[in-house]
């Protein structure tokens, strides 16, 4: 019978481990990516991706649809605060809350800061809108993250996919998105493709896996510093997401049958090496 039980342990613990393999492999994320004229065409591609309709402010949760942010409208302030996304307080609840090391963010008006131009007068140069007339960018570092809740709540949320358009990107392997899990585990690492003085764009959207945050590089140098060289000064114009939806936590029954199975497992591989045990 002991042949019969190890057997039986080990079908089950590896049942276990090929289960939890499923769960975290997943499918390979569709990546989209373009620069220049073609920019507009991969937009409307990630669109669909993503799904229909553009939920605008509406409050969460909504099954399915998109939300996005273009910093256009006149109610976003130049500085704007880290949550003003996801404030109740505010009009444009999106679920996406902010974060850079400083917490400050600017989002550039038309006609006082035009494209940035208090910061260097030389950007509106550099500088080209996907939707004009407002860009974004972080104020101190030139990394941000994008947080997702559920919209108007303070419920953590997950998101099918995330995207941005950036521009002028003048070097390789620079600019770049970092997509990570709900528990803070990299899925994605993708370089942003240069345009110098033109627009990129770059998304991923996940089949199986789920979105819990978003991490930005923008170039290699502050808002502010002279472009050109080897000093990249990137910004950022819309971004876009899957409709946050509240984060799924295992159930405590399948963390059990994972805990059991490499139980199990564990007990197997002791038996082979006291094989007089039991």
């Amino acid at each position: 019978m002991r042949v019969a039980r190890n057997t039986f342990l080990g079908l089950f613990a590896g049942a276990a481990v090929l289960t939890m393999g499923a769960a975290v492999a997943g499918a390979a994320p569709t990546v989209v990516r373009a620069v220049g004229g073609d920019v507009g065409t991969a937009v409307a591609d990630f669109q669909a991706l993503l799904g229909e309709p553009n939920n605008g402010n509406a409050p969460g949760p909504i099954d399915g649809g998109r939300r996005q942010i273009n910093w256009d409208a006149g109610i976003v302030p130049f500085d704007m605060p880290p949550d003003f996304f996801n404030n109740p307080a505010f009009p444009p609840t999106r679920g996406a809350v902010f974060s850079t090391p400083s917490d400050e963010f600017r989002a550039s008006n038309d006609g006082i800061d035009n494209e940035f131009d208090t910061f260097n007068p030389d950007n509106p140069n550099q500088f080209d809108t996907f939707s004009a007339p407002r860009l974004f960018s972080p104020l101190g570092s030139n990394v941000f993250e994008v947080d997702f809740f559920v919209p108007a709540t303070d419920t953590p949320g997950t998101v099918n996919g995330f995207a941005a358009i950036f521009t002028d990107v003048d070097l390789e392997d620079t600019t770049k998105i970092e997509w990570f899990d709900p528990f803070g585990d990299l899925l994605l690492t993708e370089f942003v493709d240069p345009d110098p003085q033109g627009l990129s764009f770059l998304g991923a959207v996940f089949s199986s896996e789920r979105v819990g945050s978003a991490r930005i590089t923008l170039g290699n140098a502050l808002l502010g510093a002279a472009d050109g060289g080897g000093t990249d000064v990137v910004v950022v114009d819309d971004l876009l997401y899957g409709e946050p939806a509240a984060a799924d936590v295992p159930e405590p029954r399948a963390l059990a049958l994972l805990a059991f199975g490499l139980a199990g497992l564990a007990l197997l591989r002791t038996r082979k090496a006291f094989p007089t045990l039991g």
